[in-house]
């Protein structure tokens, strides 16, 4: 499982990019989130423009097992959608911190970084709920 070091990580399982330059994330699931959902069959995300808010949920990916909504790491606008993803979502689970981007935002608050965790401290937790199950 990977757990990439330039990433900023949330215990709903997705992961952020950060260009503090430009106050722009980039959003994803991580690698663990997509193993736990399965086979990829379904992406919803919003339109750009749109507002989204931390921790609050902004889409959905749907697997052969589940339906999951998709939650915030941050508040800001949708720039870009990754609409690639509603003709290929199997690419969620062959390339989560690549070419399975799914938005990218321009941050509203700088401060909300602060509680995302890096790739150490989301290791850890994984790990953590991995022997609760």
């Amino acid at each position: 499982m990977e757990f990439p070091e330039d990433l900023r990580y949330t215990k709903e399982h997705e992961w952020a990019r950060i260009d503090q330059k430009k106050m722009v994330a980039t959003i994803g699931v991580t690698d663990y989130a997509q193993s736990q959902l399965g086979d990829v069959v379904y992406v919803e995300l919003p339109e750009e423009g749109d507002e989204i808010q931390k921790e609050e949920p902004f889409g959905s990916v749907e697997s052969v097992k589940a339906v999951s909504d998709l939650f915030a790491p941050i508040s800001g606008s949708v720039l870009e959608v990754n609409d690639s993803l509603v003709d290929t979502p199997e690419v969620v689970n062959e390339d989560p911190y690549g070419e399975a981007w799914m938005i990218r935002v321009k941050l509203t608050q700088i401060a909300d970084l602060e509680n995302l965790m890096d790739a150490a401290a989301y290791r850890k937790f994984v790990e953590s709920q991995q022997e609760e199950a």
